[in-house]
């Protein structure tokens, strides 16, 4: 650990030198050409103006994937349900919430549910949700207001791990700090939390993500780099850093994370970096070697994207619509024409992105992250 902080120095001088654009590898950014792609669906805009959108998460339905679902978060007012049209289905007035994850089969008395659980700045709080699986309607399950005890709650991501089967909560703070929350099913058939460990990353955090199979946690620190931990609680806090901002196509304001999940823990990490208007792919494994990147670009009908907060990525096929699963990222300045309009998401068909890669990405519509 101590190592890592001393190389966290040595690039941060590096930085404030004016090296930003020279990789550790001797390249510059110019070598790492971004891939363009078009998004093929976009959802319904928010209804409240300015920075309004922020962080996706996509349902997978677990008899019809074509009526699986996205949850958006409304960081002013609420979580927004949409179809895989983009058309608003529900609207839960929840608060603040600011980033959102889901997770399958909790176990809740002699039933399993699957839950989307959110940061909550209204309340400082997690706050906990079921979807019915018939209706697609959420419905609070929080068994009280789960207060945290950092200064603001701001990022936000689940995890189940594979050795113990436990649910576990990540939230974080602007100042780097982190707390870790085991869910709890209650008597009366709710979700509590415990909070379990806290620590710090660094300077400011949001994006985070973890691995349910490979057991790790992701986090973006802002301005310098994406660090990797173990996710389990009981393991240390050692931890590694996977790239720093000195990198190609890394450069400051690391905002949102996700995993492509694929068959024998293959698959990607994939970083949005707000600053570039691109999105950084690398190996999910422990290396997590970086692959290249992507971008956004203005369609026929639906314009590009731009200071991108929140993403995420799914691989099972979701019917018709998207048969090889599709990524969702939020859009900072939505526009029709030339006319700016209240903020959205996109959504890109995978093998649009996994196509446009000179060594393409995998494709693996079967692999089923529910089970």
């Amino acid at each position: 650990m101590k190592m890592i902080r001393i190389v966290k120095l040595f690039v941060l001088i590096a930085l404030m030198s004016g090296c930003s654009q020279i990789s550790r590898w001797g390249k510059t950014k110019s070598d790492y050409p971004c891939h363009v792609v078009t998004a093929s669906i976009e959802t319904d805009n928010m209804d409240t103006s300015g920075d309004s959108a922020d962080d996706p998460a996509v349902w997978i339905h677990p008899d019809d994937p074509s009526k699986s679902l996205i949850i958006g978060t409304n960081k002013k007012a609420g979580l927004v349900v949409y179809d895989l049209e983009g058309k608003e289905k529900q609207f839960i007035p929840a608060g603040r919430v600011n980033n959102v994850d889901i997770r399958y089969g909790f176990a809740l008395g002699d039933k399993k549910v699957d839950i989307v659980a959110a940061s909550n700045r209204s309340f400082n709080s997690i706050s906990i949700f079921a979807i019915d699986p018939d209706s697609g309607i959420l419905r609070d399950v929080s068994a009280r207001t789960i207060m945290s005890a950092l200064d603001e709650v701001y990022g936000f991501c689940l995890y189940k791990s594979p050795s113990s089967g436990k649910y576990y909560a990540f939230v974080n703070s602007k100042n780097g700090a982190v707390e870790q929350w085991e869910l709890k099913a209650t008597s009366n058939l709710l979700i509590d939390a415990e909070k379990v460990r806290s620590f710090q990353v660094g300077l400011q955090t949001e994006g985070c993500v973890a691995d349910d199979e490979l057991g790790y946690f992701y986090i973006g620190e802002e301005t310098f780099g994406i660090w990797k931990y173990f996710a389990d609680p009981n393991q240390p806090l050692d931890h590694k850093l996977v790239a720093d901002t000195t990198e190609p196509y890394l450069s400051s304001d690391i905002e949102g994370l996700t995993i492509y999940y694929a068959a024998d823990g293959k698959g990607y990490l994939i970083a949005s970096v707000q600053g570039l208007n691109t999105y950084a792919v690398y190996e999910r494994n422990w290396k997590n070697k970086f692959l290249g990147c992507f971008s956004i670009g203005d369609g026929s009908e639906i314009d590009g994207v731009k200071e991108t907060d929140g993403i995420d990525v799914i691989n099972y096929g979701l019917g018709n619509k998207f048969p090889n699963g599709c990524f969702i990222a939020q859009d900072g300045y939505n526009k029709d024409g030339d006319k700016d309009t209240t903020q959205n998401f996109k959504i890109v068909p995978w093998e649009s992105i996994a196509n446009s890669f000179d060594k393409k990405l995998l494709i693996d519509n079967t692999f089923d992250i529910r089970k």
